[in-house]
């Protein structure tokens, strides 16, 4: 995803074990580029408060084109 030629829309990570620094990766990846993620599906992960808290700023970027998130 920080990759600036990255075109995926898509990604599912249902069950993954992702948790708060798997957030904090995400929302790493969200700040730095634009990017053409469009849905992203966390459910069943454990990422905790923190998690959650770094990943909604992470949303919160111009570069951030998210439509759904689940």
């Amino acid at each position: 995803l920080e990759n600036p030629h990255c075109k995926l829309e898509t990604l599912g990570l249902k069950f993954c074990m992702i948790t708060a620094e798997g957030c904090a990766a995400f929302a790493s990846a969200l700040k730095s580029n634009p990017s053409h993620l469009r849905d992203l599906y966390l459910s069943q992960n454990d990422l905790g408060d923190s998690g959650v808290k770094m990943l909604s700023v992470g949303l919160e970027s111009s570069h951030c084109k998210l439509e759904t998130l689940w």
